[in-house]
Parts: structure tokens; C-alpha cells; sequence
């Protein structure tokens, strides 16, 4: 029995081991599965998908230029020759921009960008209500930066500065502004998804753009149809590009004010 033993220990202990990884393996047929598993992961966003082609060209109507974008024929620009009805004295009565302004919400060390900015109306007028802030108007043509220039230097307003963009693009470096403003000219943008893509690309993440289009819902809005917006339409656009619809005030005379953010 002395020399038995040793030999019982020895193979009880061997029992003991043999026992612990069946009951282990039991639970956890294939470890790295069970890893795996235990691991959540997220996957990436789903980008927006893309129509393809995305314009298609149609009849071509009065007061458009026969290119369409998600169903919307592309308006015609204005251009420097409507100067004098961007800066009528009517159009706080009938705009209400001061109500309009009161809704941008900057901080002093927020960088705006005024898309479209044309004569500067909402530029200048930003400019002097958040004097810490910076204020770039944006435009593609010549005439209007020259006029805007004029206006900022007979305004002393040392925080807006002009720049000039192209019809694809503003040109502004990426993560570059915390806002983008854009009244009344978006419709007129003969590529959409490029400009909206440039402004994406220079926001920062979370900067929100400020979008003002005439009510096409709204018959009594006294403008011409291709120069109004639905706002399904104006949420349907900016999706595409990654933009998240945040909300839309209707408090102006005429204009839907929808804010969009980028994630």
C-alpha cells in the first residue's frame, strides 16, 4: 500500500486537471469565437447613397437652366445686375433679416461663411452684431466682391473680409468655419452637391449651416417658383451630402430658416 500510493495521488491529480479543461471547454467550444463575440463593434455610418448620374438635363423653363438635381430644375443666377433689389429698402418689411439674424446664434470666436453673399446684406449686418466673430463672404463673381469691398471699407467692418469661390466650391480650407450661411441663393447653385460637398468639407465637425429658401409650399409668397424651396426638398439635398436637418423656424414673412448640422 506505501507504494500505491503515490501512483492513486498522481492519477487523481491528473483527473482533477482532465475534469477542469472539459468543464472549460464545455462553456467555450472555440475561445477566439467566444472573444470575438464578447466584443461589441460598431460599424462605420452608411454614406447617403448617390443618384447616378447625379444631374439630368430636361426642357428647359423660364426662368430655369434646363439641369435638374433630385427632381429640382437649377434656377437661373442673378448676379450683380440685381444689386439694387438686394439692397431695397423694402426688404426688411417684407424679409424681416434683422428677425432672420437674431436667429444665427455665434460664438466670438466663430468663423461664419456667407455663401452667395452677393452685396453683402447679411454679411455686413452679421459683422456688426457679433463684432468678435469672423465673417467671410463668399461669392463667384468679381462685381459683387467689388462692391462688397467698398461697403466693408466705407463700414470700417474689419471682421468681414471677402473671398472669391467658384461655381463647384468656396475654396476654404477643411475644418476651416463653425457656420455657413446660405439666403436665397442655394437654388441658384449650378452644381449643388459640389458647392454643399466644399461647405461640408470646410466645416468643422458639429458646425451647422444656416439655410434661408423662399416657402414653395406657401402660393402667397409673391416669387417666381424655381427661385422657392420645399423643405422636404432642402432636407432631401442636404442629406446627401451628410448634413442632419436639426430644425426649421417659420417666423419670417416669406422664408423657411432651416439649420443643419454636420455630425
Amino acid at each position: 500500500m506505501k507504494h500505491k500510493t503515490p501512483i492513486i495521488c498522481s492519477l487523481l491529480s491528473l483527473s482533477l486537471v482532465l475534469a477542469f479543461f472539459l468543464v472549460r471547454n464545455s462553456f467555450s467550444p472555440n475561445p477566439s469565437i467566444d472573444d470575438q463575440n464578447s466584443t461589441e463593434t460598431s460599424s462605420p455610418p452608411t454614406k447617403p447613397t448617390l443618384p447616378d448620374p447625379i444631374y439630368t438635363t430636361g426642357p428647359k423653363s423660364v426662368d430655369g437652366i434646363g439641369k435638374f438635381y433630385q427632381d429640382r430644375e437649377i434656377a437661373h443666377v442673378m448676379g450683380h445686375r440685381g444689386i439694387k433689389w438686394l439692397e431695397r429698402p423694402e426688404r426688411e418689411f417684407e424679409e424681416s433679416p434683422t428677425r432672420a439674424i437674431d436667429f444665427i446664434d455665434l460664438k466670438e470666436s466663430d468663423v461664419i461663411a456667407d455663401i452667395g453673399a452677393g452685396s453683402g446684406y447679411y454679411s455686413l449686418r452679421l459683422g456688426m452684431k457679433h463684432p468678435e466673430a469672423k465673417v467671410i463672404a463668399v461669392d463667384i463673381e468679381k462685381e459683387m466682391i467689388g462692391f462688397l469691398e467698398q461697403r466693408i471699407a466705407q463700414l470700417s467692418a474689419e471682421n468681414v473680409s471677402t473671398h472669391l469661390g467658384t461655381i463647384e466650391g468656396i475654396n476654404l480650407p477643411p475644418d476651416s468655419i463653425d457656420a455657413a450661411l446660405m439666403v436665397d441663393s442655394y437654388h441658384e447653385f449650378s452644381h449643388p452637391y459640389e458647392m454643399m460637398s466644399s461647405i461640408v468639407s470646410a466645416l468643422r465637425p458639429g458646425g451647422r449651416v444656416f439655410l434661408l429658401e423662399y416657402r414653395a409650399e406657401d402660393p402667397t409668397v409673391p416669387i417666381k417658383l424655381l427661385h422657392k424651396m420645399t423643405q422636404a426638398q432642402a432636407k432631401k439635398e442636404m442629406a446627401l451630402v451628410g448634413l442632419e436637418w436639426e430644425k426649421t423656424l417659420d417666423d419670417l414673412p416669406w422664408q423657411h430658416f432651416m439649420v443643419f448640422r454636420k455630425p
